[in-house]
């Protein structure tokens, strides 16, 4: 069995997954490990204020 890589806290992943008709964005976010993740919604401006002050990594691009 491997062992996974060390958490890095500071490593934050976004992979957005629908922006909606209703201007909420669909996203999976993650702290430390990207195959470790919360799915969210917020209003597209929101959304990008989210992105920007926690600095993520984006894995859908």
């Amino acid at each position: 069995m491997s062992a996974s890589p060390p958490l890095d806290p500071r490593k934050k992943y976004v992979r957005v997954l629908e922006h909606r008709a209703d201007g909420l964005v669909a996203f999976e976010f993650a702290i430390g490990w990207p195959e470790l993740l919360v799915e969210l919604l917020l209003p597209e401006a929101a959304f990008a204020e989210f992105c920007a002050t926690h600095r993520v990594i984006r894995l859908d691009h």
